[in-house]
């Protein structure tokens, strides 16, 4: 088993004194200049408190704390582009051909048909899921005011651009969902 070093006791010397102000002007933490020296941290610490020098690394912790801050805050606006990456490409399935397929029965068969767009609960898993993404990518980078005027929604904005498409290609507004009644759509028409 390894000993450490003998510490040097007794008074400090000038030379000793010189020493640490010396090391500490180099940058040296407070314990490299004792193990340097051969003497404890406490007298180290007195001969420093003597001369009128501080081991404090607040100025560093503090820079380093703005460096992670700043990588953080990085990382969560790539992430928060990531999700809104995520709730546009949900979006684009709103309206996209949907393939639908079955298997089983008795004859234990595969089956699928494509239909024009998803069915109607298809469109409001998907509906959860960009407003999911969404809201989460708000959080995480939340939108600046405008000089004062109020945010707009995006939720509100992609609901709008949704109806536009609807009616673009119907020909009339979306029929308003009946509160408590299931769709009308079978789920698997």
């Amino acid at each position: 088993m390894a000993t450490s070093p003998k510490k040097a006791t007794g008074p400090i010397t000038d030379a000793e004194r010189r020493r640490v102000k010396q090391l500490h002007g180099k940058g040296l933490p407070r314990n490299e200049i004792a193990r340097v020296l051969g003497r404890s941290y406490g007298a180290v610490s007195k001969v420093a408190r003597d001369l009128g020098l501080t081991f404090d690394r607040a100025a560093q912790v503090q820079a380093a704390t703005a460096v992670r801050t700043a990588d953080l805050s990085a990382r969560r606006t790539a992430f928060a582009a990531r999700l809104q990456d995520i709730a546009e490409r949900e979006a684009d399935k709103l309206t996209a051909p949907t393939v639908y397929w079955d298997w089983g029965g008795k004859e234990h068969d595969y089956d699928q048909r494509e239909q024009p767009e998803p069915h109607a609960a298809d469109r409001r898993s998907i509906m959860a899921t960009i407003a999911t993404a969404v809201d989460r990518s708000l959080k995480l980078v939340p939108p600046k005011e405008d000089g004062g005027q109020e945010s707009r929604s995006v939720i509100g904005d992609l609901m709008a651009g949704l109806a536009r498409d609807y009616v673009a290609r119907h020909g009339q507004a979306p029929p308003e969902p009946d509160e408590g009644t299931p769709d009308s759509e079978p789920a698997d028409a």
